[in-house]
């Protein structure tokens, strides 16, 4: 898939970990309002076609394929085609054990499980309660701020934050407060710790048990808007340092680089360590610091994660090449190159979207389980750059076919 379609995709990613959270699948030739993958449906498809029970999702479900709430959380939708495809013989091989028919998956079914499954680890676990107590002093944290009635009082009272239980509240507060905490410190002659993404989750995890209990206490934030948090990445002048891949300033990293803050906790502890460094430029620029509630922290999180959906954009050439080194020619023909048993891949139709590629790559899957038995090339295994490459070609050559 072209940087440009990608760029199409991450804009129009309206409700992207909301409640409606969907993910657009758009090609060169698709508008901003074309239909969406969405995780909610995504759901429905892995418990209709018969995914839960093999595989589980954060231990809720079958036990004879790995938990796919548990796996890697940096996963893109390159990597979990490229691990769907690899796995295809063993899942069809265990289907047919179990004498079940081949679940059948068209472009939209396929493109909202990957959705689906690409959501599941965008909250982690929760953290060590014993673990984040221990952090909580060590860090030096007591030292100024109070939480259940234990600690300083040179700072505002964690108690409220606690309650909420999300790291984006505490994220919140320590954005906001930053300013003001970096001087009481120094003053204090306390040296500012660095926390990682586990120590966070450890801190909130203590934060929430220790605190009061409250009726009024607010819930967790909700995964955040990434339309939203694109128009927050703007109007809070994020984008005069942090540029979206290669647009804005170059002061800081640049967000829309895939890998850099995976979830909530990644986000907040990155945002915590470099919150000096970062004053200290706006200062210099004239820029004031601004303010963020949770919500508008959640939905810059979104959007910045929105790019992690696909992977590097592939190369139409090399895609071509791989069909050659993959096999794929020993049963496909390729402009009359190549197999008879199958279409003619130059020819092949509907192939125009990352989606359609996925739900045409599964059904080799009931191939499998019809098989007769015959020797067949060894399987060939993809990775995720090789799938935007075979992605690319076939988007390339549908587009040429209209």
């Amino acid at each position: 898939m072209s940087k440009e379609s990608k760029r199409r995709i991450a804009a129009g990613f309206a409700l992207a970990f909301g409640m409606l959270f969907c993910l657009p699948r758009l090609s060169h030739s698709q508008s901003t309002t074309a239909s969406v993958q969405n995780p909610l449906a995504g759901a429905r498809v892995f418990g209709s076609k018969g995914c839960s029970k093999c595989h589980a999702v954060n231990g809720v479900g079958g036990k004879i394929g790995p938990d796919l709430g548990r796996i890697r959380a940096n996963r893109s939708f390159n990597d979990l085609a490229a691990a769907m495809w690899n796995h295809l013989p063993e899942m069809a091989a265990k289907i047919k054990e179990r004498h079940q028919p081949f679940p059948q998956l068209d472009s939209a079914e396929a493109g909202d499980l990957i959705a689906f499954l690409f959501t599941q680890n965008y909250f982690e676990a929760p953290g060590n309660v014993e673990a984040g107590k221990k952090l909580f002093s060590s860090k030096r944290c007591i030292q100024c701020h109070q939480i259940g009635g234990v600690g300083g009082v040179l700072g505002p009272s964690l108690d409220t934050v606690g309650q909420s239980g999300s790291p984006m509240n505490v994220a919140a507060a320590m954005w906001n407060h930053g300013p003001e905490m970096i001087e009481i410190m120094r003053a204090q002659g306390i040296e500012r710790p660095n926390i990682t993404a586990s120590e966070l989750r450890d801190l909130v995890a203590y934060l929430k048990a220790a605190a009061p209990k409250s009726a009024g206490a607010p819930v967790g934030i909700l995964p955040g808007n990434a339309n939203d948090g694109r128009v927050l990445f703007e109007r809070k002048q994020c984008i005069k340092c942090h540029s979206i891949q290669g647009k804005g300033g170059n002061i800081g990293p640049d967000l829309g680089s895939r890998g850099l803050h995976r979830d909530f906790n990644d986000f907040a502890a990155a945002l915590w360590n470099k919150a000096p460094k970062m004053l200290a430029a706006m200062k210099i620029r004239n820029i004031t610091a601004p303010s963020l509630t949770p919500g508008e922290m959640a939905d810059i999180v979104a959007y910045l994660r929105s790019f992690q959906y696909f992977g590097e954009p592939g190369n139409s050439d090399r895609g071509r090449q791989l069909l050659w080194e993959k096999q794929c020619l020993s049963c496909h023909s390729l402009d009359g190159k190549g197999g008879k048993g199958s279409p003619d891949l130059a020819q092949t139709k509907g192939l125009d979207s990352p989606a359609a590629l996925i739900a045409a790559l599964w059904s080799h899957g009931e191939l499998i389980t019809e098989g007769s038995g015959e020797r067949t090339p060894a399987w060939p295994q993809l990775n995720s750059s090789e799938v935007a490459n075979l992605m690319e070609f076939f988007e390339r050559t549908s587009r040429s076919q209209r």
